[in-house]
């Protein structure tokens, strides 16, 4: 008797198509009447908030899952920073010269996808936060060693399209940031962060403010160009003045090379 109900048992699929095939009605033409999961106006209420946060959280984390992905390294740096072909174009000198870090971040890219290969496909997936600059060269290192990679789109009045280096089945898109954080480093193994502006800076210390109150697992997080980090931050004015302690400026380490980076990462 149970297997002969579970076998008329209608799918979701099933009875959506049911569902708009019924009569036209001022009844079912109404809002109420509408599925609520198919009511975009519903679901963007405001107090269907937590909602939108948990179908954000779980439909990246299931189609991670699904893919098999076990761990990453996150690249966060600024989506100004052009490609060295293309510097004469960059609004500034500084972001001129701080083209190189493009090569750089593609170069580490490049040596993670490899790992990733190695071992699967499974581990050491490389994950940005989907657009140009430093972005780009993350996933365009991957896709040059022929891994898949992560992108993490976020929907902002500029510089949101997706770059064209991203395992198409692996581009999200956003509208939260702290899901879209949370995915950053849910699965990381390892952060390394290039120059980059207010979003950069807000990632990194997120990042680090999760290691220092033992709220994730402590992970190598790598600052690319010592001479560009130290210009904007005084590390050792915060533990001088006790506002952190002097351990803390043991959670990061610079870098230069990609290759320095992945000595310090490397399985």
């Amino acid at each position: 008797m149970t297997e002969r109900r579970l076998s008329k048992y209608t799918s979701v699929a099933e009875d959506v198509a049911k569902a708009h095939l019924v009569p036209e009605t001022a009844q079912t033409q109404a809002p109420a009447f509408r599925l609520a999961f198919e009511d975009l106006e519903f679901l963007r209420r405001e107090d269907m908030r937590s909602v939108r946060f948990q179908l954000e959280l779980l439909k990246a984390e299931l189609m991670m899952s699904e893919a098999g992905i076990e761990s990453t390294v996150v690249l966060f740096g600024g989506s100004r920073i052009p490609d060295p072909v293309d510097k004469g174009s960059a609004r500034t000198e500084t972001l001129a010269g701080l083209s190189k870090y493009y090569d750089e971040a593609r170069r580490f890219a490049y040596m993670a996808g490899q790992e990733s290969i190695a071992g699967g496909g499974r581990e050491y997936v490389v994950v940005t936060g989907g657009g140009p600059g430093v972005m780009e060269a993350g996933n365009r290192g991957a896709s040059e060693a022929g891994a898949k990679s992560i992108g993490l789109n976020i929907v902002l009045p500029h510089e949101q399209a997706p770059n064209t280096y991203i395992t198409p089945e692996l581009c999200f898109n956003f509208h939260y940031f702290a899901l879209r954080k949370m995915h950053f480093l849910m699965r990381a193994r390892a952060v390394a962060v290039f120059p980059g502006g207010f979003g950069t800076l807000d990632e990194l210390f997120e990042t680090l403010t999760l290691i220092q109150t033992e709220r994730m697992e402590r992970i190598p997080v790598l600052l690319f160009g010592e001479a560009f980090w130290r210009s904007i931050v005084n590390w050792e004015a915060l533990a001088d003045a006790g506002t952190i302690a002097q351990e803390d400026l043991d959670l990061f380490r610079f870098v230069e090379t990609a290759d320095q980076a992945w000595d310090a990462i490397k399985p």
